[in-house]
């Protein structure tokens, strides 16, 4: 998988980080918007984003309610809920603004699969045997396009950014 040291997932695009650092790069605790909020958004977008001087709007509860889903429902909801959500962001900021979900436990659920490059996620128990194809889900497993996030040249990943989801 691709890596970048680049603040640019602080300014485009969307990501996925679980690192508390790279979280307090991008905002104050207080501007996190809960999930319900995030997905009462698409239509009605604020002109003004929360964080990072109006480039940035983090969520977080994506892992929390995943966790309370079946695996299969947490795949049909990821594809479309989620999804879709995540495309209405993109296109009304026509990729001049960030989207990040806060995941603090995402190192320990993000799966990378080095000969495929495909990312899965492992769900929580009951369901904890099961992964959900993370990456065919959310962008359709155009796996050459995600890339690892580097605070640091030699740090550990903080979390996953993908410039534009289709």
């Amino acid at each position: 998988m691709k890596q970048t040291l680049s603040t640019v997932w602080q300014r485009s695009g969307t990501s996925w980080i679980w690192d508390e650092e790279a979280r307090n790069q991008v905002c104050a605790a207080g501007e996190v918007l809960s999930l319900r909020q995030f997905l009462q958004l698409p239509g009605q977008w604020p002109d003004d984003l929360p964080s990072n001087g109006d480039k940035t709007m983090v969520v977080a509860g994506l892992e929390g309610s995943l966790d309370l889903l079946s695996p299969e429902d947490a795949e049909a909801w990821l594809g479309d809920g989620i999804k879709d959500a995540i495309l209405s962001f993109q296109n009304y900021y026509q990729g001049e603004a960030a989207l990040v979900f806060w995941l603090p436990s995402g190192q320990g659920r993000i799966k990378w699969h080095p000969a495929t490059d495909s990312i899965e996620w492992r769900c929580a128990a009951p369901y904890n045997d099961d992964l959900l194809a993370f990456g065919r889900i959310l962008w359709g497993e155009a796996n050459e396009y995600p890339q690892e996030i580097l605070l640091r040249e030699g740090a550990k990943p903080a979390g996953l950014f993908h410039l534009r989801i289709t």
